[in-house]
C-alpha cells in the first residue's frame, strides 16, 4: 500500500480483490468472498434480493467485465469541503459545498453531482453567533451537528444541538440558530428543492442519532453480519424520510460500518441518487475498479447506470460512520 501518497489510489479489479482477498477472514469470512465473484462478467440484477443485500449472495455479486473507460473521471464524482471556497447563508452561517448541482452521470466539476437534492455542504456557526431569522421558500434543509453546542428555535420550538443532533427544517417555518459554546458549531447541510403543489410539514423535528435504534432486516440473510441489516455490514440508524415531510430525499439516515469490515459491492439504478459522506472514521471508498481514502468531509455517489459497483471498507480498529440520503425522483 506503499502507492498511497495523496489521498488516491487506482487500482484494477485484480489488484483489488488481491487486497480484499488479504483481508477476507477478517472482513466477512472466507465464504463471502468466494473466487467465482471475482470474475463473474454479468449485467447487475435490478432488484434488491432478500435480507437488505443487492444480490442473492456473494457469489451473485456481478462486477465490471473490464476496467471502466471512465476511470479517469472517478474523481468527478467525489467532493471534500476543503476544496471549495466559503459563502454566507442565513447571516452568519459559513458554508463550504461538498457537492453541487450537476450531472449524475458526466459531472462539469468536481462533486457536481447532483439532480434531485440542491446540494450537501460542511456549515460552521462562530462561537457565540446567530443566524438571522430565516424562512425557507421552495426548498427545506437538514442540519446534521458534528461538533459544538448551541440551540434551535422554530416555530415556538427549540432543540439543543450538539455532536450527532439531526434537524429537519420544512418550507415556511422561521429558524434562528445559535452557537453558545465557546467552539464553533459545526455541521452537514442538506438542501433539497420543493417540488410545485407540495404540502410541506408544519413543524421542526429534532432527533438524536446516538437514541435512534439499529434498523433490523425485514428478512433474515446468512450473509449479513450480526447488527447490520443489509449489504453485508451496514449498521443503519433511520433519522428522516418522505413520511415525516421530506420532498424530493426519499430517505436519511446515519450507517456505521464495524471494523474489519465492508460492505457489499453494488450498483444502483437509474435515477437513485445515493450520497455518501463521512462522519467519522476514514475508509476506503470502492468506486468502480479504483480505491479512493475517503476521510471525514468528503462525500461521493456513483453513476445510476446498473453497471458501475461501490463500497465501503473499514480498515481501522474503531467503526466509521456516513451520512447517507437518497432520492429516486429524479429520471435520466
Amino acid at each position: 500500500m506503499d502507492r498511497f501518497k495523496t489521498g488516491k489510489l487506482s487500482f484494477c479489479r485484480s489488484r483489488f480483490w488481491g487486497y480484499a482477498a488479504g483481508l477476507a477472514p477478517f472482513l466477512l469470512g472466507a465464504a463471502l468472498l468466494p473466487a467465482a465473484a471475482q470474475t463473474v462478467a454479468k449485467p447487475p440484477v435490478k432488484t434488491p434480493s432478500a435480507g437488505g443485500n443487492s444480490f442473492a449472495g456473494p457469489g451473485d455479486v456481478r462486477y465490471q467485465p473490464s476496467r471502466d473507460v471512465q476511470d479517469r473521471r472517478i474523481d468527478m464524482f467525489i467532493g471534500d469541503w476543503r476544496d471549495s471556497m466559503p459563502r454566507h447563508a442565513y447571516g452568519s452561517l459559513v458554508l463550504r459545498d461538498i457537492l453541487t448541482r450537476g450531472d449524475n452521470y458526466a459531472p462539469p466539476q468536481p462533486g457536481a453531482v447532483l439532480q434531485a437534492a440542491n446540494f450537501l455542504a460542511y456549515g460552521r456557526l462562530a462561537a457565540h453567533n446567530s443566524t438571522i431569522p430565516t424562512t425557507l421558500q421552495r426548498e427545506q434543509n437538514v442540519f446534521y451537528i458534528l461538533g459544538g453546542a448551541g440551540e434551535i428555535t422554530a416555530g415556538g420550538k427549540t432543540a439543543a444541538l450538539h455532536k450527532d443532533i439531526a434537524i429537519f427544517i420544512p418550507e415556511n417555518v422561521e429558524f434562528v440558530m445559535t452557537s453558545t459554546g465557546d467552539e464553533d458549531l459545526t455541521m452537514y447541510v442538506v438542501s433539497e428543492p420543493v417540488p410545485e403543489g407540495f404540502v410541506p410539514a408544519k413543524a421542526m423535528l429534532a432527533i438524536d442519532d446516538s437514541q435512534v435504534p439499529v434498523r433490523t432486516p425485514m428478512e433474515a440473510s446468512p450473509f449479513t453480519l450480526q447488527g447490520a441489516s443489509g449489504h453485508w455490514a451496514h449498521i443503519v440508524r433511520d433519522l428522516f424520510s418522505k413520511t415525516d415531510g421530506l420532498a424530493t430525499i426519499g430517505d436519511l439516515i446515519t450507517v456505521s460500518i464495524a471494523p474489519m469490515t465492508m460492505g457489499e459491492p453494488h450498483p444502483h439504478n437509474p435515477g437513485q441518487e445515493e450520497i455518501w459522506v463521512a462522519i467519522d472514521g476514514t475508509s476506503l471508498a470502492f468506486i468502480g475498479t479504483e480505491l479512493r481514502v475517503q476521510r471525514p468531509g468528503m462525500a461521493y455517489m456513483i453513476r445510476p447506470d446498473q453497471s458501475m459497483t461501490h463500497s465501503n471498507i473499514s480498515t481501522g480498529d474503531k467503526p466509521v460512520k456516513f451520512l447517507w440520503f437518497v432520492s429516486s425522483s429524479i429520471k435520466k
